[in-house]
């Protein structure tokens, strides 16, 4: 029999990673589902450290879902350990990925660069990054790139489908056609389901056939608030922001969620709405991936793109006047002598580095600032720490007390919800079995008895836990 083993992304949000053994002789055929990064905290430096030992070398195909580096973020550490096999995505993804993981590389080189100086002055050893652009180029070199719908064919007799998630530029959910005990089993992985109720990506496809499904469950303890809500909520605290005199601070992740802010930002200005002067955009990497989704047009939804077209005349360079890039260090420092009146939208999405956190450093004291959390902060991270009512945060070596307002938009969510998520789940033919991954306990836990009550089982499995197909 076939099998399948969970490997990451088991009661928690991150470091997504399944193996997949498939009948074979003389040997099992291994392939890699998802090699992501776990992100949050010394706990997850740990997990992203631990070598991949034998495997690296015994896979034969990696398929990766999209290119959110909790997905994709340790393929270069695979390769670097040995791994040469193709690496399975769409065309899209393999485009954002040479965005992700080149920036990915660069921070990590300059964290690690940080954290040898330390530890010279401590008399301790110094320590290597997990990969470095080397390795990303070599990466890079093995993706494969497919279009959406079209049957790939890898190792073991195992037929690969990608469908449209929804979540972000190229992300898919993935179906596996699997030989296991003389029958062809079918294996429906979400990916990262998207929010139908988000902006420029269109609806995640419903998938009516499988025997087994892994199925996310970042937010299946809820539902989010209605878009029109979000958004009325989000303008208001934009005028209140301004009429006070502070700034805006937007942490946001460089893919999905800078775009979708962009674009709420543009309607609000062109109906009048946007009293701030300037919007700054300060993140290189979330400058290629805009970018990038410019160039992408044809991927993202058409009548989302039309508003915008209508109100700017049909010239995107109109969509948002007051955008400025600010690519360079210098242009970014530029920006702390701005004490009011700015938005600015700066990664890393979940606080714990990046551009964002030099803008704490001036900003996050003031009551006449403004934070808007517009995305989920994981466990262990500085975001999490402020939602969570932190009075006072250590940020680069500082204390620093939290005097900003603090709003948290729950509706720009670009992943389901949970009714969203039994919705999809429910499209199902049969009786699949149902495997809740890619979420915090407490939420698998809710989205389990919800689906329960819709007549779905679904197990929560463990780490390591090995199953047959």
């Amino acid at each position: 029999m076939s099998t399948l083993t969970f490997l990451g992304a088991v009661g928690e949000v991150t470091g997504s990673r399944y193996l997949l053994e498939v009948d074979g002789e003389p040997r099992a055929h291994k392939l890699l589902l998802e090699c992501g990064m776990h992100q949050g905290g010394r706990d997850a430096e740990g997990a992203n450290a631990v070598p991949f030992g034998r495997l690296a070398t015994e896979l034969e195909a990696v398929v990766l879902s999209h290119g959110h580096l909790d997905h994709a973020g340790l393929l270069p550490k695979l390769v670097r350990e040995g791994y040469r096999g193709p690496i399975h995505c769409t065309a899209d993804t393999a485009e954002l990925l040479e965005i992700m993981l080149v920036d990915a590389a660069f921070v990590m080189a300059k964290d690690v660069e940080w954290e040898n100086r330390w530890r010279g002055r401590a008399g301790k050893p110094a320590i290597e990054p997990l990969y470095d652009e080397d390795d990303v180029a070599l990466t890079l070199s093995l993706c494969e790139p497919h279009g959406l719908g079209r049957p790939v064919q890898l190792p073991g007799g195992v037929t690969l489908v990608f469908r449209d998630a929804g979540h972000i530029l190229g992300s898919a959910i993935v179906e596996l056609s699997i030989p296991s005990g003389g029958q062809q089993r079918r294996l429906v992985f979400s990916g990262d389901l998207g929010n139908p109720d988000s902006v420029l990506m269109k609806h995640p496809e419903k998938v009516y056939d499988a025997d087994l499904v892994l199925m996310e469950s970042t937010y299946g303890d809820r539902d989010h608030r209605p878009l029109e809500e979000t958004l009325e909520e989000f303008a208001q605290v934009l005028e209140e922001a301004h009429r006070n005199g502070g700034n805006v601070l937007i942490p946001a992740f460089a893919v999905g969620r800078t775009q979708e802010i962009l674009y709420h930002l543009s309607v609000l200005y062109h109906q009048g709405r946007l009293r701030q002067q300037m919007v700054f955009l300060d993140s290189p990497m979330a400058i290629r991936v805009t970018e990038l989704y410019a160039r992408k047009r044809k991927s993202l939804d058409p009548e989302d793109l039309k508003v915008l077209n209508i109100a700017a005349h049909g010239d995107p360079g109109q969509y948002l006047p007051i955008l400025r890039l600010t690519r360079t260090v210098e242009e970014s420092m530029a920006i702390n002598r701005i004490h009011g009146g700015a938005i600015i939208i700066a990664g890393a999405g979940m606080c714990n580095g990046g551009r964002i956190v030099h803008h704490f450093r001036y900003n996050l004291e003031r009551p006449s600032t403004r934070l808007v959390i517009v995305g989920f902060q994981a466990e262990g991270t500085l975001g999490r720490e402020i939602i969570d009512g932190a009075e006072r945060v250590r940020v680069l070596g500082e204390d620093l007390a939290v005097k900003a307002r603090v709003h948290t938009l729950g509706g720009f969510s670009a992943h389901a919800g949970q009714r969203q998520l039994i919705g999809w789940a429910g499209a199902f033919h049969g009786q699949p079995r149902f495997y809740l991954v890619h979420g915090e306990p407490g939420a698998q836990l809710a989205l389990q008895g919800a689906l329960a009550e819709s007549g779905i089982d679904a197990e929560i499995p463990t780490y390591r836990q090995r199953i047959e197909l």
